[in-house]
């Protein structure tokens, strides 16, 4: 029998998914990284993004907000404020929210907080992931230049980290 590994994802309303996986990768705070069986311990902060796993030769996705993964013993745990299945994305829903975080973007005032951009962010990337996990994503170009616009060329790189951990606090 071919080696799987035991993949769970847990929101603070319980475990949304939890499957014998071949492998997956997921989006971390450095980058994508993928884990197959027998794959070294592994602690992972994550940001908002698509966890793609394999059961038998079939690829399927799902999109989770920031949190932490841990990897031991062929049992990974995704530990996350937001969860969606691809079958439960509402592409309507989506561009609407997308539509009013990038609107609530523009009218921000110069003197806005941290905390309102952050959170505008945060709104933003969830609605974007949900539409990439629809089959239709808006232009990565787009999002990036709406961010440095928002934060500044000079913050964006600090303040992107600071963005995805500031989404743990936010819940749809």
């Amino acid at each position: 029998m071919k080696a799987k590994i035991h993949l769970e994802i847990v929101t603070p309303e319980g475990v949304k998914f939890s499957e014998e996986v071949d492998g997956f990768t997921a989006p971390s705070v450095q980058g994508q990284f993928g884990v197959l069986p027998s794959h070294r311990p592994l602690l992972a902060g994550l940001k908002t993004g698509i966890v793609s796993y394999d059961i038998e030769g079939s690829t399927q996705q799902v999109a989770v907000g920031p949190g932490f993964a841990k990897v031991a013993e062929d049992q990974a745990n995704i530990i996350t404020d937001r969860f969606m299945a691809s079958g439960d994305v509402d592409p309507v829903i989506a561009r609407k929210d997308l539509k009013e975080a990038q609107n609530g973007i523009e009218k921000l005032s110069s003197d806005a907080s941290d905390e309102e951009k952050m959170a505008l962010i945060a709104a933003s990337r969830w609605a974007a992931v949900r539409l990439e996990l629809y089959g239709d994503p808006p232009p990565a170009t787009v999002m990036m230049d709406q961010e440095m616009r928002l934060l500044g060329p000079e913050k964006y790189e600090k303040e992107e980290a600071a963005a995805d951990s500031s989404e743990l606090n936010t819940v749809d």
